[in-house]
């Protein structure tokens, strides 16, 4: 998911509403009206002092592609999904970074990842052109996969693997790619990618 909103406009009837909208691109497969979806990692809760985050599931009521109602989204280009989910989910980008799919075909909520990694030998973006040491343990890094963005922490740091514990998890499989950044002089610079393993 990249984008999520709430269309309704303030003031608007309780009989009129209608249901939180995500858009991205379809990846694999398709999604047609009236198909069930899974959303994950999902919503974030508070179970004890325990951060824990639930899966959401919904039904499609409308697809736009295009800039059109469409009664299927296949592969390519972005989409916009119509759900029953309530607005205060999704308005104001509330869910993005999340993973679509049919019930069931969703790889494992990850709190820990491992990444066989690549360091370019310049950070991205700094004046001096910084040059980019190896990741050490205890460092903090900032993680995107897909659109899904977390700070982790390094558990374990060699050459060319390191494995994360994140602040948020990420829903990914094996073989997604995860850029990587480093904070240099208060800023986030990107240092390198990976893949997980």
């Amino acid at each position: 998911i990249v984008r999520s909103f709430d269309v309704n406009k303030p003031g608007t009837p309780i009989e009129k509403l209608m249901g939180g909208v995500i858009g991205g691109s379809v990846l694999q497969g398709s999604f047609k009206i009236g198909d069930e979806i899974e959303i994950s990692p999902g919503l974030r809760r508070t179970s004890g002092n325990r951060v824990v985050y639930n899966p959401l599931f919904t039904k499609i009521v409308s697809l736009y592609a295009g800039g059109k109602a469409v009664n299927e989204a296949k592969c390519g280009g972005l989409v916009g999904i119509g759900t029953l989910l309530d607005p205060s989910l999704t308005k104001a980008d509330g869910l993005t970074g999340n993973v679509v799919s049919k019930p069931g075909h969703l790889p494992e909520v990850k709190w820990e990842i491992d990444l066989s990694i690549n360091l370019f030998e310049r950070a991205v973006g700094t004046k001096d052109m910084a040059e980019v040491k190896d990741i050490q343990k205890n460092e903090t890094l900032l993680i995107h996969i897909g659109t899904a963005i977390s700070v982790g922490v390094v558990t374990d740091s060699r050459k060319d693997h390191i494995r994360l514990r994140l602040s948020r998890p990420v829903c990914a499989k094996k073989g997604d790619r995860a850029a990587i950044s480093r904070k240099i002089l208060g800023r986030w610079r990107l240092i390198g990618y990976g893949l997980l393993l």
